[in-house]
């Protein structure tokens, strides 16, 4: 897939290599990105075998999550002072060994460690994150649709993971299906990283002020402020996020579906979740990244009302679609937000910053939503709970959208 590197041009945004790293990218972050999924699909089998509770059942994914969270800092940083080589080639090895090493865990806590330490903070954050950054260097004209498109891959994982990983975990067993895909990152992800090898494209950079109207007067908010309420916004809509996506297969065997109706749910949710965030980047090249949030964290709340509304089989199947539907969009337009407002030379570590706060969301959300099932015997009050938090999500983005246009950052 990697160019000759003869003509000058080749190197240039939207050159025919950037749409070809692009695609390694993508696949890298398909391969990589079982590291989020993977956990929810082995929790039933997970909280049998250590005999957990639902909540402590849910940990090893709350875990995984704060490591993609804190690990997404890191590989941001080093993807900004190294290259984006360097940092995938080390967290194919991370993600490897950690499940090849989770395979052989003896407590709840080592599996959950293991998950959170060398899959999450140093394995899978590596692939989102960095390369959401490095694809917003390659692209201007198109960087919306480019980003979407390097983010699609994270939900091409969880569309084509989980059948798969709940297969091998009832025919082979949850431990040998963890050391079977540390064997497949490894094999799959070291050569595609060499496609990046690469450096991003010179641009001119300079520090951004977002300038917004606050009740009819002139106001200017700083890049830190500015930073602050992204990583607040990015909290509350992953609470809610959370609620369906880490809980939906648990759910279904609660009711009586079995697990594996729940997993093709996570399945067929994760697929419509490619659709939002193609269609998202279309939308955003057009109308900015605010009101692209805006628009998909509204709809996000619409459905996590009809899950409150229906629980039959076939409206699970139709709600769980309609729910990939409205919030695939939402977490590629906080990196198209930050791309928006702040330099480029700040691309990594910012694009880290943001979507350290979305995982931790999701983490918050993923235990929150299993200790209010403990508490109450169901899921009815967690889903109440993930729409209180996507209210405040949608307030503050609603604030951000009121401002005038932002004011051009150099690419």
């Amino acid at each position: 897939m990697s160019l000759p590197a003869s003509a000058p041009a080749a190197s240039e945004p939207e050159s025919p290599y950037a749409w070809a790293r692009l695609a390694a990218a993508v696949l890298l972050s398909t391969v990589g990105g079982v590291g989020m999924w993977s956990v929810v699909v082995a929790l039933p089998a997970v909280q049998v075998e250590f005999g957990a509770a639902r909540a402590g059942a849910s940990f090893p994914y709350t875990m995984t999550m704060l490591g993609f969270a804190a690990g997404g800092i890191f590989m941001g940083r080093m993807t900004d002072r190294f290259g984006i080589m360097p940092t995938i080639m080390a967290g194919t090895l991370s993600i490897g060994l950690g499940y090849i090493l989770s395979g052989y865990a003896r407590t709840l806590w080592e599996f959950a460690l293991v998950q959170g330490v060398l899959i999450g903070a140093f394995g899978s954050s590596a692939t989102f994150g960095p390369l959401l950054a490095d694809t917003s260097r390659w692209f201007t004209r198109r960087r919306g649709i480019a980003v979407a498109i390097c983010a699609s891959g994270n939900y091409v994982a969880g569309t084509f993971w989980p059948p798969i990983v709940q297969h091998f975990i009832e025919t082979e067993g949850w431990r040998q299906t963890q050391i079977g895909i540390g064997i497949a990152c490894i094999v799959l992800m070291l050569p595609l990283a060499l496609v990046l090898r690469r450096p991003p494209p010179s641009h001119a950079s300079s520090p951004a002020t977002a300038v917004f109207n606050a009740q009819g007067k002139a106001a200017q908010l700083s890049t830190g402020a500015l930073q602050t309420l992204l990583i607040v916004a990015g909290i509350s809509c992953c609470v809610a996020m959370s609620m369906p996506q880490v809980h939906i297969v648990a759910y279904c065997g609660d009711l009586g579906y079995g697990v594996a109706r729940g997993a093709e749910m996570l399945s067929l949710m994760l697929g419509f979740g490619i659709v939002s965030r193609l269609a998202s980047g279309f939308i955003a090249d057009r109308i900015g990244g605010v009101w692209t949030l805006l628009l998909g964290s509204t709809l996000q709340g619409v459905a996590l009302l009809l899950y409150l509304q229906f629980d039959g089989l076939t409206s699970l199947y139709v709600i769980s679609a309609l729910f990939g539907l409205f919030q695939g969009g939402i977490v590629p337009m906080y990196a198209i937000i930050v791309r928006e407002y702040f330099p480029a030379s700040e691309a990594g570590t910012r694009v880290g910053l943001v979507l350290m706060s979305t995982l931790l969301g999701m983490a918050l959300g993923g235990w929150m939503s299993g200790a209010i099932f403990d508490l109450t015997g169901s899921y009815r009050a967690a889903f109440a709970n993930g729409m209180a938090w996507n209210l405040v999500n949608v307030a503050i983005i609603a604030w951000l959208a009121r401002g005038p246009r932002r004011r051009p950052v150099p690419a």
